[in-house]
Order: structure tokens, then sequence, then C-alpha cells
């Protein structure tokens, strides 16, 4: 045997037998995009899970009600911040590092959550859970377009919707759970959120790489906004839209336990986990149930939705009755979730695969504009002009911002 066939023979084997072995170490494309979808969800829980906790911590803690804004606002804001900076980092590395840095950073916010001793910690934890969610929102939504299967690329698109939406349901109404019935809820809260992270991670490192590595890491890390020219009219378009939903989530993740408060004068923590929950558990639910539905005419219905159910929820905060405020919440929950997987349907076949996660970071720029923002200025109006005309003010820029998006959607269709 020639030196050149014993390579061959031996080195050369030696050099693939690695590769084979990592392959099949890799999960199934089915089972990756299954443990993908779930270790998004946790994601989610984790951003609903200490909303029932704040009013808890207003109590122990004795300091001063704007603070929960404070806290509940700066996640946006370091989430955002984290969108501009590494939104479109995975295009470059890959998705696998992002997801595995994301979800290793969540397990530093839950530890931070657990041993917190003052609001300051929280909002600390906060602070480290935007960044983690920042990083990990267009990585994995991306992501699950990418390892859905072939024939089902809308079902990738529909899951990155509502998998936020319905995690931030499941996880405000667990924790409300908890609050009613458990001693101490932050340890069984954070603790469990601590262990899905972790196996998150192992899904991840288990899972395929989808995009192949190119040069520009260093300079993505800029911050830019920058949208897929192919998409680029489409997302115009789709902005009032997106501040109609997420303003949306904002009003009933953010306000929501402080109007229980307020101005039904209820502290159940049952019912902060409910009324949190509700919308984002009804509009994951439409996503998912209208995924064959016409996506246009889909968002063109949602805002309507939203605009009958806001009206609906403002009387029954001005009237101060829990059922109207219920039923609003359910019927625009269903606009929430429907429009708003309905037009990432619409924006996902738009982007090439290495400028996907762009797009979906210029997605969640915008969503997490209208989730934080409004909120941290109602916070601020509650202090000077009270915690109704607030609630009510804030329930009317949401109708107009859903009728924009309707009527700019309406004439679309008829293009």
């Amino acid at each position: 045997m020639t030196t050149a066939e014993e390579t061959i023979a031996t080195g050369g084997m030696c050099a693939v037998r690695p590769a084979r072995s990592a392959r099949s170490r890799r999960l199934r494309p089915a089972a990756a995009f299954a443990g993908t979808a779930l270790a998004f969800v946790a994601v989610a829980l984790a951003v609903g899970a200490p909303s029932p906790l704040f009013v808890l911590y207003e109590q122990q803690w004795g300091f001063q009600p704007w603070l929960l804004t404070v806290a509940f606002a700066i996640y946006a804001l370091t989430l955002l911040i984290t969108l501009l900076i590494a939104g479109s980092l995975s295009d470059h590395i890959g998705r696998r590092p992002v997801l595995i840095g994301a979800l290793a950073l969540q397990i530093v916010a839950m530890l931070i959550f657990l041993f917190a001793p003052d609001i300051g910690w929280i909002i600390g934890a906060r602070s480290v859970q935007g960044v983690a969610t920042g990083a990990a929102m267009s990585t994995f939504t991306a992501a699950l377009v990418e390892l859905a299967p072939e024939r089902q690329k809308k079902l990738g698109a529909t899951i990155g919707s509502t998998a936020p939406v319905g995690g931030i349901a499941i996880g405000a109404f667990l924790t409300g759970l908890a609050v009613q019935f458990v001693p101490q809820p932050t340890i069984v809260v954070f603790v469990a959120l601590a262990v899905l992270f972790a196996a998150g991670i192992v899904v991840i490192v288990a899972s395929p790489e989808t995009v192949e590595r190119r040069p520009g890491a260093v300079r993505s890390l800029i911050p830019r906004l920058l949208v897929p020219r192919e998409a680029r009219g489409e997302f115009v378009a789709a902005i009032p839209l997106f501040l109609a939903t997420w303003m949306l989530a904002g009003l009933f993740i953010g306000l929501s336990p402080s109007i229980l408060h307020g101005v039904f004068h209820l502290d159940s923590g049952l019912l902060n986990g409910a009324i949190v929950a509700v919308p984002p558990a009804v509009g994951a639910l439409a996503g998912l149930l209208l995924t064959r539905a016409a996506a246009r005419l889909t968002v063109v219905w949602a805002m309507a939705a939203i605009v009958v159910g806001v009206a609906v929820a403002a009387v029954g905060i001005a009237a101060a009755i829990l059922p109207l405020l219920f039923a609003g919440a359910v019927v625009a929950g269903g606009g929430f979730g429907a429009g708003f997987s309905a037009m990432l349907r619409i924006l996902a076949p738009l982007a090439p695969n290495d400028q996907r996660a762009e797009l979906f970071a210029g997605v969640f720029l915008v969503s997490y504009l209208a989730y934080g923002l409004p909120a941290l200025v109602a916070g601020e109006l509650i202090t000077t002009i009270g915690l109704l005309p607030t609630a009510l003010g804030y329930s009317a820029a949401i109708a107009a911002a859903a009728v924009a998006a309707l009527v700019v959607q309406a004439v679309r269709t008829r293009r």
C-alpha cells in the first residue's frame, strides 16, 4: 500500500469519523424544530412570569408604585438596545452561538431575580433579561422558519410569532397560580425557568446550524435598523399594526395589575396572572388557528377586533365592571395574535436566509418600542393625572393605531 493510499485508508478515515460522529449526535430536523420552539416559549415564559410578582414585591418592600413601571420598561429598553446592536449577529456567526449565549444569560437573570433583596435588584434582573431576550428574539424566529419542514415554512413563521405571545400568557398565569397557592412563589418560578433554559441550551447544542458563517460580524454590531430591500414596502405598511398590537400587550402586561389594584381594589395573585395572561393566550390560539387563512384579510379583521376589544375593556375600566375588562381582553387579544402572526407570514418569505434575522430584528425593534415606551410614559402620567385617566387615554391610543393599521392594510388588500 502506498503512502497516499495509507493516508486515505487511515488518516482520511480518522478525519471523517469525528465528522460523522458529530452529525450523528445532531437532532433530526423535526426534533430540532420542536425543541427550538419550546426553548423560545421558555424565553417568553420568563417575560410574563415576573408581572404578577411585582405587586407582591411592592407589598413586601414598600417602594413607590412608579418603580413598577420602571422595572417593566427597563426590560423593553435593554431589549431594544440589544436588537439594534446584535439583532443581525446570527446572520454572520450562525444561529446556535447566539442562542446558546442568550439562554445562558437568561439563567443569570433568573438567579438575580431569585436572590434579589430589593426593587433595585429586580430592575437589574429585568435589564439582564432584556439583553438576553433581545439577542434571542429575532434569532429564534429566523431559526424556526429555517428549521421548519420545507413545505411548512409558514408554520415556522406562525410559531415564531405565537411562541412569544403564548409563552407570556403561560408564564403570567402560572406565576399567578404560584402567588396564590405556593408559600414561596419566587423560588418555584425562577428555579423552574432556570432549569428550562438549561434544557434549551442542550437542545440548541444538539440542533443543526441553519446558516453558514460569513464575514461582517463586527460591522453588524454597529447600531442600525436595516430592513432587506424586498421587504421594505410591507415593513413600513406594517408599522401601525406593530404599534397597535404591542401597545395592547403593554397595557395588559404592564398596567393591568395596577388597574386591578387601583380601580377594582383587588389584590389576588390569581386574578393578576389571569388578566395578564388572557390577551396573549387568546392571541396565540388565534394565530395558530388562522395559519391557513388569507394573511391580508386576517390582518384587516384583526385590527377591527382590537378596536372593539379595547373599547369594551375601556368601558369595563371606567365603570369598574371586571367581566367587561376580561371580555375586552379576549376580543382584543384575538386581534393581537391573529394580526401579528399574519403580518409575519407576509413578511417572512420576503427576506433571504442570510438577512432574515435582520428583518425580524426590525420587526421586534418597532414592536418593543410600542411595548415599552408608552408604558413608561403611562407610569409618569399615573403620578400626575391618576391611574384611571391614564388607562383610558392609553386605550384610546391603541384604538387609534389599530384604525390606522386597518385602513393601510385594507388599501393594500384592494391592490
